[in-house]
């Protein structure tokens, strides 16, 4: 069941993906040739009016082909023809509705709950050594770790496994004043905790009561703390703390899914946790297609600005076939690195994780 549920997660996202260029398009009077969910062989095609819309064979990814995006055309209502404003808005609209449907999801999620926990130190276990006048205090609010903004709870857990020092630099807030600590030691005691030994830092978080305003804020927060998901795996993949393989492509991500809630104790857990993890991707989507690279929006949104500033100044028009070849190349790229990225999670999926 999950496995369906994965599949059609994932067609959403890059169905409202391709609906936000779409929408804007349309609004903005630019016109689209074709309106494509999944690339490859086409499936099924039907025209209507300008645009023809098509369901293709391979699931990793979509297009909304707009007259004139890589090419000169003498249509008005060309892509290139468009002020500059409109086609910022069309390339950032795919991006803006992978994360306004993932801050829905945890919006929705989040509504069912009392209330949430809280980055701030309710109380420490018994013999906690972080406790002290010039250490942690109880009300103490993290703020920052090591650089890091802290947005809910779960940020504190994170940031602070991702520690390998043992030495954090924090950044507190402590009666409506900044505290900070640097290179602060925190170590792991064992506490008994319901009668089991567990090892812990020792401090009990925070909760705080649901209302209209701090629901708003929390599903807010969250969606920022999938942002700054992104941006530490990002930071990983950069500095070779992650490499390639740990990466996942369509198969991989459907297989996440699948066993995010087959884990789960109950369908409605395992539907929530999988909705819970669909916004990360959303939001993960969002991100992803706004970096700076060949083919993706915000390489587009890169060469368009950069594009406005050469014509700006020389006072002549650039031919946008450049820019295609360009977006042609990267775009080879990428789909070469998603069928590496496919073909490793196959072997994964079919070898039980060996490598």
């Amino acid at each position: 069941m999950y496995i369906l549920f994965a599949i059609l997660i994932f067609g959403f996202l890059i169905f409202i993906h391709e609906l936000g260029h779409f929408m804007t398009a349309k609004l903005l009077g630019v016109q689209v040739n074709e309106f494509s969910i999944c690339m490859g062989p086409a499936l099924l095609q039907r025209t209507r009016g300008e645009t023809t819309y098509s369901l293709r064979l391979i699931p990793i990814g979509g297009y909304c082909a707009m007259e004139g995006e890589d090419e000169d055309s003498d249509n008005p209502r060309a892509f290139t023809r468009a002020k500059t404003w409109r086609r910022l808005i069309i390339l950032a609209a795919g991006a803006f509705m992978n994360f306004l449907a993932g801050f829905l999801v945890v919006l929705i999620l989040l509504s069912s709950a009392d209330g949430f926990s809280t980055p701030v130190i309710a109380d420490f276990y018994d013999g906690c050594a972080l406790e002290s006048q010039d250490g942690l205090q109880a009300g103490d609010e993290f703020y920052k770790i090591d650089g890091e903004r802290v947005y809910i709870y779960s940020d504190v857990a994170m940031l602070l496994a991702r520690n390998t020092t043992g030495k954090f630099d924090l950044e507190l807030r402590r009666d409506g004043q900044t505290v900070k600590l640097s290179q602060f030691p925190m170590e792991k005691q064992t506490f008994t905790v319901d009668g089991q030994e567990v090892e812990l830092y020792g401090m009990q978080f925070a909760t705080e009561k649901k209302t209209a305003g701090g629901l708003l804020k929390m599903a807010w927060n969250n969606s920022l703390y999938f942002v700054q998901l992104v941006k530490l795996g990002l930071h990983d993949l950069v500095t070779g703390a992650v490499g390639l393989k740990d990466m996942s492509g369509p198969v991989g991500i459907v297989k996440i899914i699948s066993d995010t809630g087959n884990a789960a104790k109950s369908v409605s857990d395992g539907v929530s946790n999988v909705l819970y993890l669909g916004a990360f991707i959303a939001i993960n989507l969002a991100v992803m297609n706004l970096l700076p690279l060949p083919a993706l929006d915000g390489g587009r949104i890169v060469c368009l600005l950069l594009t406005a500033i050469i014509e700006g100044i020389s006072r002549k028009k650039l031919n946008p076939k450049y820019e295609g070849y360009v977006h042609t190349a990267g775009m080879v790229l990428l789909l070469a690195l998603m069928l590496f990225i496919t073909f490793h999670d196959v072997f994964v999926l079919f070898t039980g994780g060996s490598t």
